[in-house]
């Protein structure tokens, strides 16, 4: 069986100083048209409890291009514009629906510039895709080849902190469904390893950032030494060689994951995590950086995705839930278990290893789940 799914594939660029003049023009009308509208719409309902919905922003946009002082909209193309109002309505429905923050303003220099195109705002011809207003197609690298008979229906295009030029581009492929497993998996994150799977296999945790620690805070020193306005040619090359650094950070540990959740999902048709609060679990300073390096949350995003498209099962217990106090053994809760005890002996006489222990047990929790339909929060004895 097979079932077709969205998918975007995303390949590295090189634009002409012409389309990289047009796409920097590009990013900052969306950065301004989504920053005006969240502005209205904010204005609208503190003031006037009046509710702004998205085709009002799209009336306010025809009128912002008739404005002889914002009439440097015209120069663009539309459909980007369009898009980026359409951005700010997703993030109002995600904020609404209790998914996400009240949506935040864009800046100029810690934003990702992107800018999204529908079909009328590009041209798939011959294997190549060109912008609406550019005089020639891009120069992609295909790394690797789009699904036969693929037809585009959106593209992204982006430029990061360290200069790169990237497209995603979004198709529709069939996507085979794997054969059903017998197996079941559990996993417990965590720092010193980066998961621990409840068949007692731990992946070891790269500490992506900890290799680059020392030449990052080289180049971030001599960053703080570049004054603002003065020396603004060196303080940009400063600024992007700290940003190379994180690039490149950031590639490692995304290909770590990805690779890592393809073989969870592959090997187990079900897999149990735990619902973890990663922006509380941040604000214990000591454990941050480390936290924020393991990208639990990216973690978990690839599995349930993956296991949306391959026909397996994702299952989130209770953040509360005490795995690593309860025994896997006979479900004792011990009263207290501090982080620096790695090992432990249950008054069963069970002896554990706290983190694989605690993996058998949020697979224990989540497999009941699953039965019953319902949290099951284990009885301290």
């Amino acid at each position: 069986m097979s079932r077709v799914v969205k998918r975007a594939f995303k390949y590295r660029f090189y634009p002409t100083p012409q389309q990289a003049d047009l796409l920097n023009r590009t990013f900052g009308s969306v950065r301004y048209v989504y920053n005006r509208a969240l502005a209205e719409r904010s204005r609208a309902w503190t003031q006037e409890q009046r509710r702004i919905n998205f085709a009002d922003t799209c009336r306010m946009l025809t009128t912002w291009k008739a404005d002889p002082d914002t009439a440097w909209l015209y120069e663009v193309s539309n459909v980007a514009l369009q898009q980026g109002l359409q951005h700010l309505q997703n993030a109002y429905v995600n904020f609404w629906g209790k998914r996400a923050r009240y949506p935040t303003f864009k800046a100029k220099h810690k934003s990702r510039a992107a800018a999204t195109f529908t079909t009328s705002g590009f041209s798939w011809r011959n294997g190549q895709i060109k912008l609406a207003r550019t005089d020639q197609p891009l120069n992609i690298i295909w790394s690797r080849p789009l699904p036969e008979g693929a037809d585009p229906s959106t593209v992204t295009v982006s430029r990061d902190s360290a200069g790169r030029w990237h497209i995603s581009i979004l198709v529709e492929d069939t996507v085979p469904t794997l054969p059903p497993s017998g197996s079941a998996v559990g996993i417990d994150a965590g720092i010193t390893s980066l998961v621990t799977l409840s068949t007692g296999e731990k992946v070891t945790n790269p500490r992506h950032e900890q290799r680059d620690r020392k030449r990052l805070a080289l180049v971030q020193r001599r960053l703080s030494r570049k004054e603002k306005g003065h020396d603004k040619k060196n303080r940009a090359k400063a600024r992007l060689k700290v940003a190379r650094i994180h690039a490149r950070m950031s590639d490692r540990r995304r290909d770590l994951l990805h690779k890592l959740s393809t073989r969870i999902i592959r090997e187990n048709q079900t897999v149990v995590i735990e619902d973890l609060t990663v922006r509380n679990m941040v604000r214990n300073h000591s454990l941050a950086r480390a936290i924020h390096d393991a990208s639990w949350t990216e973690l978990r995003r690839q599995l349930e995705y993956k296991a949306d498209w391959y026909g397996r099962t994702v299952i989130a217990i209770d953040r509360f839930y005490p795995s690593s106090k309860t025994c896997s053994a006979c479900g004792t809760i011990a009263a207290t278990m501090p982080l620096n005890v790695r090992s432990w002996e249950c008054r069963c006489g069970a002896v554990h290893d706290r983190d694989v222990n605690a993996a058998k047990v949020i697979l224990a929790a989540g497999l009941a789940v699953s039965a019953c339909g319902d949290g099951v929060r284990p009885t301290r004895t």
